[in-house]
């Protein structure tokens, strides 16, 4: 089951009707023979104004926000804890595997590699119990222990090569992420997680453009025009590839004399106020219908990325770069021109201070580097004073 909330259209009135959405799986029409969404709705005595001109209004709508969200969440454990039957001394009896599945078919509705993780973790999972079910009273301190020395040292990919360490702490950590849920939904009161170490994940390069590259690469030619634009959009502004991917016209409003986008991130669901440089605006080109994607015929696939290393070279760029650099790009530039760590972080979107904390990393490097590679002045005769 996955709940989620609609913004209708407004109405004569301006006003925006909040319901929520359950979808609860599909089915095979008998007329047609097409797998069809079963879903129903739920009105809820909540509105957003469409177009909030003043500070009560804006304050109406993020408050309509959080109600909606509230009333999401409620839905949500009462249904979980209806389904699986965990009511009082029942709790601990149901069943891990069968709570760890809905999770990860909720995920499907988002990033497709965040929902592979989910299905490969649930994978090794059954794999690591070798028994039909698993309830949440066996998954304890040692069982979770147990199973971090089995990614560890056991595991394999379907190559039959040991697990990379970024793998085995995606996969733990998304058991980790079931139980907090568990927990915060009150299905669980006492979590194993806290008394049992996560895995260690090593940090890959992060790997960023100059802003002397970053040029150069606005001055070559790009056989994807959208790409083009998509990549120095996403370098302008940090904003992630899925969220680029799925930008609309109607989150794109004015604000004062220039742009601001307002929208959802799809990784983590917050809500997101960026305001747009001047730059960004020009690459989004002339505003269509609301609902129409800003970045329209955008794709991911293995052609784009192969233009994305041609359109590099072409630049005279070396190195090996992705659509995620851009984004990587866009802080190191920030940090460089000495904006604060704790506004590139809100500029991110990231839900941590920490994750910013390995750009830091980066520009102290490069202030190194400057001091160690500053010209031996004494090699040469020193100019003469002219006094």
């Amino acid at each position: 089951m996955k709940i989620s909330i609609e913004i209708r259209k407004p109405d004569t009135e301006g006003k925006r009707a909040i319901r929520l959405i359950y979808y609860g799986g599909s089915y095979t029409d008998p007329e047609t023979g097409k797998r069809r969404h079963k879903r129903s709705r739920e009105s809820l005595d909540l509105f957003l104004y469409d177009k909030p001109r003043t500070p009560a209004q804006r304050h109406h709508n993020k408050e309509a926000e959080r109600a909606a969200e509230a009333i999401r969440a409620k839905r949500l454990y009462e249904y979980e804890t209806g389904k699986h039957g965990l009511g009082g001394s029942n709790q601990l009896k149901a069943s891990f595997f069968d709570y760890f599945q809905s999770i990860t078919d909720e995920k499907a509705e988002g990033s497709q590699s965040n929902h592979s993780v989910w299905v490969s973790t649930l994978k090794h999972l059954k794999v690591f119990h070798k028994l039909p079910d698993l309830t949440f009273e066996e998954v304890d301190q040692t069982f979770l222990e147990r199973f971090r020395h089995y990614l560890i040292h056991t595991a394999r990919t379907k190559s039959s090569s040991p697990l990379s360490s970024n793998t085995q702490s995606a996969y733990f950590n998304k058991v980790r992420a079931a139980l907090n849920q568990a927990e915060q939904q009150g299905l669980i009161h006492d979590n194993p997680v806290r008394r049992v170490k996560a895995i260690k994940p090593e940090n890959n390069k992060r790997v960023y453009l100059t802003e002397e590259e970053l040029r150069a690469l606005a001055k070559a030619e790009c056989r994807y025009e959208v790409l083009k634009r998509a990549f120095l959009f996403s370098a302008c502004t940090g904003l992630r590839w899925s969220d680029v991917q799925k930008l609309t016209w109607r989150e794109v409003e004015r604000f004062y004399d220039g742009y601001r986008v307002v929208f959802r991130q799809k990784k983590t669901k917050g809500l997101q106020y960026l305001d747009v440089n001047k730059t960004a605006v020009s690459l989004m080109g002339h505003p269509s219908d609301p609902q129409e994607r800003v970045f329209k015929g955008l794709k991911y696939s293995s052609w784009h990325n192969m233009e994305l290393m041609r359109w590099a070279m072409a630049a005279g760029i070396t190195k090996k770069i992705t659509f995620h650099s851009a984004r990587h790009t866009f802080a190191v530039i920030q940090l460089s021109r000495g904006v604060d760590i704790y506004s590139v972080s809100r500029l991110l979107g990231h839900s941590e201070l920490r994750t910013t904390e390995i750009y830091a990393d980066i520009i102290e490097t490069k202030q190194r580097e400057a001091m160690i590679q500053f010209p031996d002045v004494l090699s040469e005769p020193l100019p003469s004073s002219g006094y």
